[in-house]
């Protein structure tokens, strides 16, 4: 019985050419869109559960306020592992980790010395590799970073420096240290699922920074993991009770630490500060940490896995719904069969089973036309995604089984309408030709109804889409409070040492730069941040009497030319005066300190220890020093002469003239190569260095205007089921309309405007759901772009456009036909 639902299933997809291409066509593309996005979510939601005993395993946050500024960051003290271990029984371990920044590595192959420029270094507690089960090649686990100079490599590294992976014993030289490094381990390269990533481990032993604040619960630059004991339950309602019990640990264990900067922790508390531990599971680290600061490496959102997983939703049911239309506009041709088949005996169970046997065999097709589509589109996605998804690693017995799930609920989806729909005519009046399926009124309710829901789908999508690519635009195109066109960064200008003043004046003697500056941050990238307290205002009594966390760069005179910072009031650093001592605020800052008047006023920083106290000499202009996610921060401009705090970062920004960009660069790498020839010279222009601070709002961006693409010609092969149905039910009033002397023009507005009437309908149900999804999205933003009408208008007239392009094909179609051929129809 099987057998022969299917043949008759395969005599009707071969007699029906046009109408089963476009079925299968729907319903692969569909399924290849589920499949391309299913790849995608897999992989972002399998981020470390590869590590052994990854359950227990927890990142260490802090959620702070200081002032009036609060977080939760990523960022931890160097001693916290250690007082969670000693504090609570619970707690089997920790493991801490610290990113020194970009490091020049040379090493010598066969008498040859290369250099690179090492952007994946890590330094690491001694036991990393035995807290997280990353694969070893080479080395011992429990040794191989216990000593100051040991090193251990990626397979990856290895053959980047060596050439080989058998590298055991082999030293490398690091630019900021003075004895080599042993290569003591290599590991296999890391997954990309990997939140951690890294080329290049050294220990902590002999990280200076680690050393020089073992003892601060200030300086948050390190991070923390800690693993729970194999007995300790890791239900979330347990880990809330043991967080419950840290505030009392950090209040002993802070204080001296708080006390040696000049704020007592009780104090602290007092007025109204926060410094509470926090434990976020491993499993969620890369997922679940949109809100907290990590500069280490790259998190994704979770927002972003339900809106793709929606939007593959959203296709799957208009590949369906099509199917459905489709199904309905042949119904005048298999009513007849219906009929007869049921007054042969058959009943509608077994007629049921026809139509899904159908519905299947239809979906199998389109399952294996779907798979080809992804194997042929991954690499595109793949780019368009930024991943490096593999269509094989893809496939495993869970997958497999989820696809198969797939193919059932579409195969039953799309064909259980039409299973219902077509075995409920009666044989009586089908065969006289009167049957249910002519009727204006049958199936009108659902058929349009679907029709809506497809294209109120692709406008909300086109409007998303619209408003996503208008989002950033804005981000390009807003003033920022200061010019980061023509502006070329070197982020490594520590390597200069001593030199860093000689090459930044010989920069300036290049033909194609104008200014240039040397700074320890500059937008887009590293700053430093810390709390101040401000000069009580005895003129304003509404001046706050709290501390305030400032951002800030150490900066030379060059600074606020170079970055055309605008100046609202005071001055300028300059080399006339003593400006040691001086400070510059941007108008956040100034405002959060509750000056009137901020000029002349002093701002105090416990955490220096040459000078504490600075004097205002100048506010400028709110400047965005990153993404426009972020809200401008209180911002301070100190002098490079006054050595406010301690940092192993300088950055040199120069302004070049617009023109001849390559020559001027490779004049920059001459004069790079006079004073560092052994350190490759690297820079990056200031603009790109902020359009990839947007990367996932870009790949959003592209991800639904791809999508948008799909669910309109969907919609569409869907409309154009509902126009051949229109048009075959309608034949023989067509026919007699043109004897009796109707124009093409207005038979084809007769079957199109009761059709676009639908997709105007679609349009006003989008308008405000596309307008509170959009909403909710900008709200992530600090300086969201306007919503204009015109967006809105623009997406609607094109779905309508469309629509209209796709009705009028099969309108005029039916409109041209000879009206004897549709009389004799009849």
């Amino acid at each position: 019985m099987i057998k022969n639902y299917f043949k008759v299933a395969w005599r009707n997809l071969t007699r029906n050419k046009v109408s089963s291409i476009i079925n299968i066509g729907g319903l692969a593309i569909g399924l290849a869109c589920v499949m391309l996005i299913g790849m995608y979510v897999k992989d972002e939601i399998g981020y470390d559960r590869f590590f052994k005993d990854a359950q227990r395993i927890y990142r260490v946050n802090i959620h702070e306020k200081m002032g009036l500024d609060e977080f939760i960051t990523a960022h931890t003290p160097p001693p916290v592992g250690a007082a969670l271990v000693s504090n609570f029984p619970e707690i089997e371990s920790y493991v801490r980790i610290f990113k020194p920044g970009d490091e020049v590595i040379h090493s010598v192959v066969n008498g040859r010395k290369n250099s690179f420029t090492e952007k994946k270094l890590l330094s690491v507690d001694s036991n990393f590799l035995q807290f997280f089960s990353y694969e070893i090649i080479a080395g011992n686990r429990a040794t191989c970073l216990s000593g100051p100079n040991s090193a251990v490599l990626t397979a990856r590294a290895a053959k980047k420096y060596f050439g080989s992976t058998d590298v055991i014993g082999r030293t490398l030289t690091f630019d900021e240290y003075s004895k080599p490094f042993v290569v003591t381990a290599v590991i296999k390269d890391l997954p990309e699922q990997s939140s951690l990533q890294f080329d290049v481990l050294q220990s902590n032993i002999g990280m200076p920074p680690i050393k020089r604040f073992s003892w601060s619960w200030v300086w948050l630059q390190t991070g923390t993991y800690v693993k729970l004991k194999p007995n300790i339950s890791t239900d979330p309602a347990n880990i809330q009770k043991l967080m419950a019990r840290f505030p009392a640990m950090v209040r002993v264990q802070a204080a001296d630490a708080f006390r040696r900067v000049g704020q007592p922790f009780d104090e602290f508390i007092k007025k109204g500060g926060k410094y509470d531990i926090l434990l976020q599971p491993l499993k969620d680290v890369h997922l679940y940490s949109a809100n907290i600061g990590n500069r280490y490496f790259p998190q994704d959102d979770i927002k972003y896995i339900y809106i793709f997983s929606a939007v593959a939703l959203f296709i799957i049911l208009l590949a369906c719904i099509n199917f459905m239309n489709l199904a309905t506009a042949q119904s005048a041709k298999r009513a007849k069969e219906v009929g007869i088949r049921k007054v042969l005996g058959s009943e509608r169970k077994s007629l049921m089973e026809q139509f899904l046997a159908e519905a299947f065999l239809y979906t199998f097709l389109a399952t294996s036309i779907a798979i080809f589509i992804v194997v042929m589109s991954l690499p595109a996605f793949n780019q368009l995604a930024s991943k490096s998804l593999s269509f094989i690693n893809f496939l495993n017995l869970w997958t497999v089984g989820g696809l198969l799930l797939i193919v059932t609920l579409t195969a039953l989806l799309s064909g259980s309408y039409p299973a219902f729909y077509l075995t409920s005519f009666k044989p009586v009046t089908v065969l006289k030709g009167k049957g249910d399926f002519k009727s204006a009124g049958s199936g009108f309710f659902t058929r349009n109804a679907l029709v809506v829901f497809q294209f109120c789908v692709s406008t909300v999508l086109i409007i998303c889409t619209f408003v996503v690519y208008k989002q950033l635009k804005y981000n390009q195109s807003k003033d920022l409070g200061f010019s980061k066109e023509n502006v070329v960064v070197i982020s490594d200008a520590d390597r200069l040492g001593t030199s860093e003043e000689s090459f930044r004046q010989e920069l300036t003697k290049v033909p194609g730069i104008s200014t240039a500056s040397i700074s320890t941050g500059c937008p887009s990238h590293l700053s430093f941040e810390d709390t101040y307290i401000p000069e009580p205002d005895v003129a304003n009594s509404s001046s706050p009497d709290k501390n305030v966390d400032v951002v800030s760069y150490m900066v030379d005179e060059s600074f606020v030319p170079t970055l055309k910072l605008k100046l609202v009031e005071g001055r300028n650093f300059s080399k006339d005066f003593a400006d040691s001592a001086s400070v510059i605020l941007n108008e956040t800052a100034a405002k959060m300190m509750g000056w009137k008047d901020p000029m002349g006023k002093h701002l105090k920083y416990p955490g220096s220890s040459y000078i504490n106290n600075f004097t205002v000499i100048g506010v400028v202009k709110d400047f965005n020093t990153e993404s426009l996610h972020e809200k401008v921060m209180p911002f301070a401009l100190f002098y490079t002469k006054s050595r406010a705090y301690r940092v192993a970062i300088s950055y040199i920004t120069a302004r070049i003239r617009p023109g001849d960009y390559n020559k001027t660069i490779a004049a920059m790498t001459t004069v790079w190569k006079q004073f560092r020839p052994d350190s490759p010279f690297e820079y990056s222009f200031m603009d790109e260095d902020f359009d990839s601070l947007y990367k996932a709002d870009q790949t959003m961006g592209k991800v639904f205007g791809t999508f948008s693409f799909v669910t309109i010609a969907i919609a569409c092969l869907g409309l154009l089921g509902l126009a051949m149905y229109t048009a075959e039910r309608r034949t023989k009033e067509i026919g007699i309309r043109k004897v009796l002397g109707a124009s093409v023009e207005s038979i084809v507005t007769m079957l199109s405007k009761d059709l676009l009437k639908l997709v105007i309908i679609a349009s006003v149900i989008a308008l405000p759901v596309a307008y509170y999804a959009m909403s909710k999205w900008l709200q992530d933003f600090a300086y969201p772009t306007n919503m204009d009408w015109w967006v809105f208008g623009i997406a609607a007239f094109i779905t309508l456009l469309i629509a209209l392009a796709t009705v009028s094909f099969q309108s005029i179609k039916a409109a041209l036909t000879n009206p004897v051929k549709s009389l004799r129809s009849e």
